[in-house]
């Protein structure tokens, strides 16, 4: 750990809780449309949206699985269509969506830990998800930020890794890749050549067909003390 010079982060799950949020933005845009278009949710439950998105994300998995908001505005597309709406509705709808997919609620070891790291280390947001940091609050503790959409490949694939490897500006192995997944965030960093923290908030087993993290946390406060001692 002493030879870490830059930090890449997972956000959804790392830095707050992720269920709650898209639950509650998945309401939103719900109440919207039935306030807006009421047609859609007289025509689908949401078992028929779920559905609909497995089909969508499975039509466009070769190109475009990695890029959720494409995914999500085409199947309010759909919806529109087969509601007998226009799809001028998909982008406001959307935008109700993707406000209420901003209000998250950070777990409390986050800030002072952002900061810390922001003035010692590079720090790269790495992201499967559309999280807009600047919404947050919290953009300006981050050198880099680098989602599935803009990399063309979502974690674990070894391209958005190198993404985040050429933003940092270091070597792999100066790199310590800090996420809450196993397979996402810990294997594939690992794959990258990048060092590993899994951040596990949950009391989780480790799965025991991955080989394991180069350390373990409960919270991002611990990543803190352990890169300090390391370079004392």
């Amino acid at each position: 750990m002493h030879r870490i010079r830059a930090i890449t982060l997972d956000l959804d799950n790392t830095l707050w809780e992720i269920e709650p949020v898209i639950h509650n933005a998945e309401a939103a845009l719900w109440s919207w449309l039935g306030e807006n278009y009421p047609r859609i949710p007289e025509a689908f439950s949401a078992r028929d949206v779920a559905v609909l998105r497995e089909v969508t994300v499975e039509k466009y998995w070769k190109h475009k699985s990695h890029d959720f908001r494409f995914l999500r505005k085409k199947v309010l597309e759909i919806l529109a269509s087969d509601a007998g709406y226009s799809s001028e509705l998909v982008d406001p709808a959307f935008q109700v969506f993707d406000d209420a997919r901003n209000e998250v609620d950070l777990f409390p070891d986050v800030l002072p830990v952002l900061e810390h790291l922001y003035a010692n280390f590079t720090v790269v947001a790495v992201t499967n998800g559309n999280a807009n940091l600047k919404t947050i609050g919290i953009r300006h503790l981050f050198h880099h930020v680098v989602t599935a959409a803009g990399a063309g490949a979502a974690k674990p694939a070894r391209r958005i890794f190198d993404v985040a490897i050429s933003k940092a500006g270091v070597s792999p192995e100066e790199i310590l890749h800090v996420g809450d997944h196993p397979e996402i965030d810990i294997d594939g960093g690992r794959q990258a050549g990048l060092r590993t923290a899994w951040v596990n908030r949950t009391d989780a087993e480790w799965p025991d067909h991955l080989p394991k993290p180069d350390v373990t946390v409960s919270t991002i406060s611990e990543i803190r003390e352990i890169l300090v001692k390391a370079s004392a």
